[in-house]
């Protein structure tokens, strides 16, 4: 078994390769990146929204969010706004323009969608929802440390501590003896 055949790597790749036509459709007829792109659906559908949690919905890092909102606010597609709670809190919204922007985004990335879709039957499309709902769970399972192999780092080290002397032990991949 090489890397090409592990599920995360086949599922990345497709990832990829429908993030890329995206980037090139919506740069050539909206002029916004995929960054960009995420940005303006998210709010198109949730605004208001702060910053921090525009970053964490979009799986964006906050400083690449920032730039983001930043280059939509410059060309006026974004708007920002004290927070109704916090003044230092800054609310983000879409512009009329924005509004507009998005609609089209949104009619582009639908019309995408289907055509993915349209390339499975009836039932591979509900295969497919199936078994990204259950390979969500698991990857969601998977990402907490104590789902791993052995515990956390630092369980790791601790129980390596705790070996007889004389005998070796792996921790975070290096072989350590005693």
């Amino acid at each position: 078994m090489t890397i090409k055949d592990l599920l995360s790597y086949r599922i990345h790749r497709l990832a990829n390769a429908l993030s890329q036509g995206a980037a090139r459709r919506y740069r050539a007829e909206f002029n916004v990146s995929l960054m960009e792109w995420r940005v303006l659906a998210l709010l198109g559908d949730f605004a208001p929204m702060t910053l921090k949690d525009l970053a964490r919905q979009s799986g964006l890092d906050k400083s690449l969010a920032s730039r983001a909102v930043s280059g939509l606010v410059s060309r006026g597609l974004v708007t920002r706004s004290a927070g109704r709670e916090d003044a230092r809190e800054v609310s983000l919204r879409l512009s009329a323009t924005g509004r507009r922007t998005f609609e089209g985004l949104m009619e582009a990335a639908r019309a995408r969608d289907q055509a993915f879709l349209g390339a499975l039957g009836e039932a591979e499309r509900t295969a497919l929802d199936e078994a990204i709902a259950k390979l969500t769970l698991v990857a969601r399972q998977q990402a907490r440390p104590e789902a791993w192999s052995g515990g956390t780092p630092a369980v790791r080290r601790e129980t390596a501590a705790r070996k007889p002397r004389g005998r070796k032990a792996v921790v975070d991949g290096a072989a350590l003896e005693d």
